[in-house]
């Protein structure tokens, strides 16, 4: 339904019956479906790609060019997927051609001021904290939760089932299934209450648990944590999903607490 005081270009795909309120602009080579409401004042730019049943708030502005100097103006785009929240003054910027796609799954919620660079990669039911802030090529797995304020640094990978603390500087990657917060980031634990509110069993939960003892609390460094995991842990979609995170880490995945109080304490 579009709005007299809208603009939508004429080479835009937007499904019959997408709600567009005023003051909404709509650029060529752009794809809404069907069910989405879009608020006054957002700005969908050449690129966007957006699924079903999203809800995008009043002055987002979506499929802007990247904030990369090495942008060349390529053909790029950005993903959105079905039953997608975006919140108000969002910025999502497409991709580049390392990746030539910024992508963000179903079911997520970004809420206000939050920030999406270039290439990253969003899976479902994410939540992003007001103002939390993704540099580019950051990808984040199912279920994570960032919290308010959170910056990430460029080409982290955030661990599904994590969560962040609000206030955060995210340097290094955050693993599967924990808690992540103080100053560096470093483990404060697992995320078991949101393994919980999704189905996991207590004895999963508390496999969980001994791995991570193994990689943070009992004094190992990672690579001898991952041989007695590796040795010693029965093998789980769980413990294999934290190994596989483990050996594909590109920045290394943050430290444990106690070992950063361990270093201080030398300095």
């Amino acid at each position: 339904m579009n709005q007299p005081l809208a603009y939508v270009n004429p080479q835009a795909k937007v499904a019959p019956n997408v709600v567009i309120e005023p003051f909404v602009c709509i650029d060529k080579n752009v794809i809404v479906d069907e069910g989405t409401w879009i608020g006054s004042n957002v700005t969908i730019l050449e690129g966007a790609r957006i699924g079903k049943n999203c809800r995008i708030f009043p002055g987002a502005v979506i499929s802007a060019i990247p904030q990369d100097l090495k942008f060349a103006g390529e053909e790029t785009i950005v993903k959105i997927g079905n039953n997608t929240t975006i919140r108000e003054f969002v910025t999502i910027n497409r991709g580049t051609k390392a990746s030539y796609e910024t992508v963000i799954g179903d079911n997520t919620l970004l809420m206000a001021y939050v920030h999406v660079a270039h290439d990253c990669i969003i899976g479902n039911n994410v939540i992003m904290g007001n103002a939390a802030m993704l540099a580019g090529h950051v990808t984040l797995d199912d279920w994570a939760i960032i919290g308010a304020m959170v910056p990430v640094h460029q080409f982290c990978r955030i661990g599904a089932h994590s969560i962040i603390s609000g206030g955060s500087l995210v340097s290094k990657d955050v693993p599967p299934y924990t808690k992540a917060g103080r100053e560096p980031l470093s483990y404060v634990g697992l995320n078991s209450i949101g393994l919980r509110r999704r189905g996991f069993s207590s004895p999963v939960i508390n496999k969980i648990q001994e791995i991570y003892r193994i990689i943070y609390l009992r004094g190992y460094n990672v690579t001898q944590a991952v041989e007695i995991i590796e040795a010693k842990v029965e093998a789980t979609p769980e413990r294999d999903e934290i190994l596989s995170f483990i050996a594909n880490s590109s920045r290394g995945i943050m430290k444990g607490y106690s070992r950063i109080k361990e270093k201080r304490g030398t300095e």
